[in-house]
């Protein structure tokens, strides 16, 4: 199990319901390949440095999870075949950043 972070950019205009959708997709395809979901961070619609697919902005999710090869694989190809996503990133984390960011955040009470 390696640790691992995918961005997915939305279309600026996609409802959030729909959002809400495809990230439950994603923790079900990384549950079910064995992986283990992590922090979910919007960061909302942010403004393009160049125009991507006649858009100037998108609205940006970061998923960190940790899973082997076989999820990724999955995930790469569920983000690329749906409609609302514009772009997509899978990158795998050094194990030294992985651990700082799960000591950065508060333990829940």
């Amino acid at each position: 199990m390696r640790p691992y972070e995918v961005m997915a950019i939305f279309e600026a205009t996609t409802d959030p319901t729909v959002i809400q959708g495809v990230l439950d997709h994603v923790l079900e395809v990384i549950r079910s390949t064995g992986g283990n979901p992590g922090a979910i961070d919007r960061w909302g619609k942010r403004t393009f440095a160049y125009e991507v697919n006649h858009k100037r902005e998108g609205y940006y999710v970061v998923v960190e999870f940790t899973s082997g090869t076989q999820t990724v694989a999955d995930l790469d190809r569920m983000l690329g075949l749906a409609d609302e996503v514009v772009r997509h990133k899978i990158v795998r984390l050094p194990e030294s950043v992985a651990g700082r960011k799960a000591a950065a955040q508060p333990a829940a009470s």
